[in-house]
């Protein structure tokens, strides 16, 4: 009984995998026109944050101009950003490492 020698494959690209791997986060901006407990209400109510997580969010968003309230891939936060859309929110997404 003959064996086949072991076959070399090539390893892909580290950064080739990673960069298909990286995740896509939506964020929540600022915007004059809803109120704080509205965007709070949004954010338990859609991902069922706690009051706690939400209030925190809802905070970054006002002082800091956005917040980062979900991350995953593609298809799913562009869903999100969709739902965020139709509460009457600011939202877009982008690839988590982006500057």
């Amino acid at each position: 009984m003959t064996q086949a020698a072991p076959v070399e494959t090539e390893e892909p690209d580290v950064q080739d995998v990673t960069a298909l791997q990286s995740p896509w986060v939506t964020i929540v901006w600022n915007d004059p026109v809803n109120l704080m407990s509205y965007v709070t209400f949004v954010l338990r109510n859609y991902f069922g944050y706690t009051e706690e997580k939400a209030t925190e969010l809802m905070l970054a968003v006002h002082h800091e101009g956005k917040a980062v309230v979900s991350s995953g891939s593609r298809e799913e936060m562009e869903r999100h950003v969709q739902a965020m859309h139709e509460y009457g929110l600011w939202a877009t997404l982008q690839r988590s490492d982006a500057p």
